[in-house]
């Protein structure tokens, strides 16, 4: 057997999704979050029975007309595969919007049964629905259901009669006949007349204690936390505080306990090894995995508290008002509202953002974002940012908040460069997003969701993270000649080889070392690996400081041994943000961008970026802060002379194309 779980976006699709099937698929409080279907199999405790019963979940949808390419998805599961049952998932908060979907899949014939969810918001207005009514009016079973709730949700009778009408017929309340879905002013009477069959409806069974017309609590807070002037100083607040607390506070106190296992784990290894086990065997144990490793995992906490944190403010529905706040400057550039999901998302991992660009309509608008979805610092950056600002700038929480809106303003500006280059630089895209109901969010899901990254990121750390650092520490420790190299001799190694070139490119940046070069090249497999480099390449166990509860800071041993000034700290890491995610993000693009003009467009712009913005930090700080330019200045401004003349000649291209374009449209 085989139930479709159908209905518009934001209604809780995924959410009882994952409630009747025990998985951990991510969920938002906006539209949106579901992109593509999942599949799951119903929990024997809800079906009672030993047959497996398969449950689809299809990404939210407005009408069977695909206008987008998760109402394509949801059209094509439907028409084409056929399920035996399809439950359909109504926001209880609002029947007239959803009702209208309702009435088209009643018309295919599929048995459908209606899950009225979110019913404990429903009760909390002190809004009414008459259930027995509205199932007789929409000739199908009705079950008020509350997915959040692990007990009295509705959830068993929900599967025990969408089981039970397996096989029934259907019959479509409302119908109209001879509709040529090829003519347009046929399918717009079809669906004047289906709105007022379902307006008639819910003036039928729904009694609203306050009309949706009038002002309420919400509506108030919408106007402050939405608002054009104050919508941008409360988010910079609001990141702030989220990066002060995880890294600042809670999250150093928690990393402390963890970093004192690992060391721990350090010493015992070490006692077991003995003295006569090889210096090599020693040495790739010691330092390359358990060292390297540890001082990734060992951020695990900071990032776990972060995640958190994040997960309850997307919860909230707060995230969907950043959206209407940055709608302002992304349509200025050639971007919609909507591009803004993605990059939430991409907060996480850069990969599901990339992949939610689907929801984009507009081509060049959602390339785009693909594009530059990667430019905002995801959770596999977080630990670059934590040890960068533990060990140059004393642990502060501004740091963290300062990357990411400098990966917000990278990404206006590309948007507009962009939008220049592809000749679209005065298209100016609509925006339309439902803004969820505010919640108190679920301290459950933030730990399920929170405990679900952080078992990836370990899972990252003992396998590619590990492979890559015993990698690291094998070419740090031979030679070309494959002899084992002598101490204080470094540079030979097949390391030190490898990193060189690459570190001369980097001295106008002010870090042109072999030992930062090879650690910011190990990036692009994962970004974790900057810190499991760095942490080889410099003979560093653990970032974290067991004693004084913090991690380490300027004045420690750390930043000496790395021989960096503050402003070139800086500039590193904005160069390991903001160059080319990991390979898999790039593969991501790859799928989303669909043309190979586009992808390596894209990573050659990236890198052209990261490198000029790692330029001017480095440049302008040093100037700055000793009065004169830094090393390689000729040599890094000629680079970024060239990359800018490069861009002016490929902007000039497209304007001559849009000018060709708006003449052609002329005529």
């Amino acid at each position: 057997m085989k139930i479709a779980l159908a209905g518009n976006p934001n209604s809780g699709k995924t959410t009882l999704f994952n409630a009747i099937t025990g998985k951990m698929e991510h969920v938002g409080n906006w539209a949106g979050v579901t992109v593509s279907k999942k599949e799951g199999i119903i929990k024997e405790a809800l079906t009672q029975t030993t047959n497996a019963i398969t449950v689809v979940d299809l990404p939210g949808s407005y009408s069977m007309s695909p206008f987008s390419s998760e109402e394509t998805i949801t059209q094509n599961f439907i028409k084409g595969e056929a399920p035996d049952v399809i439950i359909n998932v109504v926001d209880s908060t609002n029947l007239n919007r959803s009702l209208f979907f309702t009435t088209q899949l009643l018309d295919l014939g599929v048995p459908v049964i209606v899950a009225l969810n979110k019913y404990d918001l429903t009760r909390d207005k002190k809004n009414q629905i008459n259930l027995q009514e509205l199932s007789r009016l929409l000739r199908c079973p009705v079950v008020e259901t509350i997915s959040l709730r692990s007990e009295g949700n509705g959830l068993d009778t929900l599967i025990a009669k969408s089981i039970a009408i397996k096989g029934q017929s259907q019959t479509a309340p409302f119908s109209l006949q001879n509709v040529d879905l090829n003519d347009r002013n046929s399918v717009e009477v079809d669906n004047t007349k289906r709105f007022e069959f379902v307006k008639n409806i819910v003036k039928a069974v729904e009694t609203r204690q306050v009309e949706s017309s009038k002002q309420t609590t919400q509506d108030s807070i919408d106007r402050v936390l939405a608002d054009k002037w104050m919508g941008l100083p409360i988010f910079a607040l609001v990141m702030w505080s989220i990066f002060s607390i995880s890294q600042t506070h809670l999250g150093p106190v928690l990393a402390d306990v963890l970093g004192g296992w690992i060391d721990g784990l350090y010493s015992l290894v070490e006692q077991l090894l003995g003295d006569d086990v090889s210096p090599l065997l020693r040495s790739l144990l010691l330092d390359g995995i358990i060292g390297g490793v540890g001082a990734v995992v060992g951020f695990l906490p900071l990032i776990m508290v972060l995640f958190f944190l994040l997960a309850l403010l997307e919860d909230s529905g707060y995230m969907a008002r950043v959206a209407v706040v940055m709608d302002r400057f992304f349509k200025t550039v050639g971007l919609s509202g909507k591009s803004i999901i993605p990059m939430v998302i991409g907060t996480g991992c850069s990969i599901p953002g990339i992949m939610a660009t689907r929801t984009i309509q507009n081509e060049r608008q959602r390339r785009t974002t693909a594009m530059l979805t990667p430019f905002m610092p995801c959770g596999a950056k977080l630990p670059v940012i934590a040890l960068f600002a533990g060990v140059f700038f004393n642990d502060s929480a501004w740091v963290g908040t300062l990357m990411y809106f400098v990966g917000i303003a990278i990404i206006i500006i590309s948007a507009l460069i962009i939008g220049k280059i592809t000749g679209e630089k005065n298209s100016r895209p609509f925006f339309i997003l439902e803004l969820p109901e505010y919640r108190f969010p679920s301290i459950k899901r933030a730990t399920e969701s929170t405990l679900s990254r952080a078992k990836a990121f370990i899972i990252k750390a003992g396998t590619i993270i590990l492979v890559c650092n015993a990698a690291v520490q094998i070419m740090q420790t031979f030679n070309w000649q494959f002899q084992v190299v002598a101490e204080g001799a470094e540079g030979s190694s097949i390391l030190a080889g490898l990193a060189s070139p690459f570190a001369m490119i980097l001295i106008p940046l002010g870090f042109g070392v072999w030992q930062l070069a090879a650690a910011a090249i190990t990036g692009f497999i994962a970004k974790e690996n900057v810190v499991g480099t760095l942490a080889v390449v410099y003979g560093i166990t653990n970032f974290i400081d067991t004693e004084k509860l913090a991690l380490v800071s300027g004045s420690s041993d750390v930043a000496g041994i790395m021989g960096l000034t503050t402003v070139a700290a800086l500039s590193y890491l904005m160069f390991n943000l903001f160059t080319p995610p990991c390979f898999a993000a790039i593969g991501a693009m790859n799928a989303e961008l669909e043309d190979k003009k586009w992808l390596w467009g894209g990573v050659i712009f990236q890198f052209g970026m990261g490198y000029f913005v790692a330029f001017i930090t480095y440049q302008i700080g040093t100037l700055f802060t000793t009065g004169s330019l830094g090393q390689g200045f000729v040599y890094g401004l000629l680079t970024c002379l060239g990359l800018l003349g490069i861009l002016i000649y490929l902007i000039r291209k497209g304007c001559t194309q849009e000018d060709l374009k708006l003449n052609k449209g002329l005529n």
